[in-house]
């Protein structure tokens, strides 16, 4: 896959969000030729289509929608996967694609190829792996380091290639559905990344996996092929021989984000930059401690007649719901906490938020899973439906010095495009209140 020049390359997922369009550009410029497939139509698709219009125009590129079909694999070369498409070992498209003899890659794949290994902090976890992942890299350059971060946490690496030199530090997030699909490639066993931290291991995108086993084993893979590895307290026998475990009494005093969890993701993302670079460990925990946190991973976006509205809308796995009660509960005292909760059914056990109800102001639950949480609650939770009748209701019964969390522990699907929106409808019902004061 060195060589794209000529070769016809199906794109199976051009994504409503644009997920596949850096690969497709990427490999545009590389002289492939494009046949993109996606299950949306054209008018869901309009915002990505109209990024990518110009190859469409030079028929460099060409769309199949509404669903893939096995003609559309007439002639294919390779064919690159969305990792987003569930259960791909079952997916009847690309079971074809494998019987004909057609290579199957991912862009998470065609990055890392083109990295060098050697250069790579490669970061995962249940919770905490966005927020550790940023911090390693606000760490490395405020040591001084060249840096670069990508991967799950958005933006394709692929229009960066360029400028990633032999002295550039690339952090990758990985998700377990990259995992699966880097394990798949074995492009591990030949070069595996020179760092690998694993934050945590909790049963989440069971709808993705299928099952617990399964998305543990992907999570693990990256504890087992890098050279030297960083693991949280909770996955510390995932050892390849080659590792440190950090424990959550080591967490960093006086990290600028809230909670005690951001304080030891804060001590794993410095042990982990100074196994990289050799860099003073102190000065890489007084570095990653300062970093001041990500939108939407608890973002207190306003304060309102002296009630703080904190924005942890990326939260999707019910145990980051309870780390984000902690971490508030630091600031304000925890029954003073109204908590919104609820949204799309990833299988999660969601009885731990449940149970919250009685200690907190409330507990206001959204989405498909509401209901079934609110249920679920002993008292104080109250089934709202959707977010805008969550805030409403929590206007009627707020005081000042409370604190309103959006923490969902479910993803957004049901009723947002995605959690950047659901947080952002969040800021909005917020700052929109009477009057803000930050």
């Amino acid at each position: 896959m060195n060589d794209w020049n000529g070769k016809l390359v199906y794109v199976m997922g051009l994504g409503r969000f644009g997920g596949g369009i850096e690969v497709v550009r990427y490999l545009a410029s590389q002289g492939a030729l494009l046949r993109i497939g996606d299950l949306s139509d054209k008018d869901s698709l309009s915002d990505s289509i109209s990024q990518i219009q110009e190859l469409l125009e030079h028929q460099s590129a060409e769309l199949r929608l509404g669903e893939h079909q096995f003609d559309d694999l007439e002639g294919v070369d390779v064919l690159v996967v969305n990792p987003a498409v569930p259960l791909p070992w079952k997916n009847a498209f690309i079971r074809e694609a494998k019987r004909q003899g057609i290579a199957i890659t991912t862009e998470i794949e065609i990055v890392y190829r083109s990295l060098d290994p050697s250069r790579v902090i490669a970061v995962t976890g249940s919770a905490g792996k966005s927020t550790t992942s940023a911090m390693i890299h606000h760490a490395l350059t405020q040591l001084g380091y060249y840096s670069k971060l990508g991967g799950n946490i958005g933006g394709s690496l692929l229009s960066d290639l360029e400028s990633i030199t032999q002295d550039t530090w690339v952090v990758l997030e990985l998700s377990s559905a990259m995992l699966h699909w880097l394990g798949e490639s074995k492009v591990f066993n030949t070069s595996p990344p020179a760092i690998g931290v694993v934050t945590n291991c909790i049963p989440n995108h069971l709808d993705w996996h299928g099952d617990a086993e399964h998305y543990e084993r992907s999570k693990r893979l990256l504890a087992e092929v890098a050279i030297q590895v960083v693991l949280g307290e909770q996955v510390s026998h995932w050892s390849n021989g080659n590792y440190v475990v950090i424990t959550q009494t080591e967490a960093v005093e006086g990290s600028a984000l809230p909670g005690k969890h951001n304080g030891f993701n804060a001590v794993v993302a410095a042990r982990a930059v100074s196994f990289a670079t050799g860099a003073d460990l102190h000065a890489a925990r007084e570095a990653a401690g300062a970093f001041a946190g990500l939108p939407h991973r608890l973002q207190m976006v306003c304060e309102i007649d002296g009630v703080r509205y904190y924005n942890d809308s990326k939260c999707t796995v019910p145990d980051a719901t309870l780390l984000a009660i902690e971490a508030v509960s630091e600031l304000v005292n925890k029954g003073c906490i109204h908590l919104i909760a609820g949204g799309y059914d990833k299988g999660s056990d969601l009885s731990s938020i449940a149970h919250q109800a009685p200690m907190l102001a409330g507990l206001y639950t959204i989405g498909s899973t509401g209901k079934n949480i609110s249920e679920s609650a002993e008292s104080n939770a109250f089934d709202c439906g959707d977010l805008r009748a969550a805030m409403s209701c929590i206007e009627s019964r707020v005081k000042s010095g409370d604190a309103v969390l959006l923490s969902p522990g479910c993803a957004s699907w049901d009723q947002f495009e995605n959690y950047e929106a659901r947080g952002e409808q969040f800021a909005q019902l917020a700052q929109t209140s009477k009057r803000s004061v930050v």
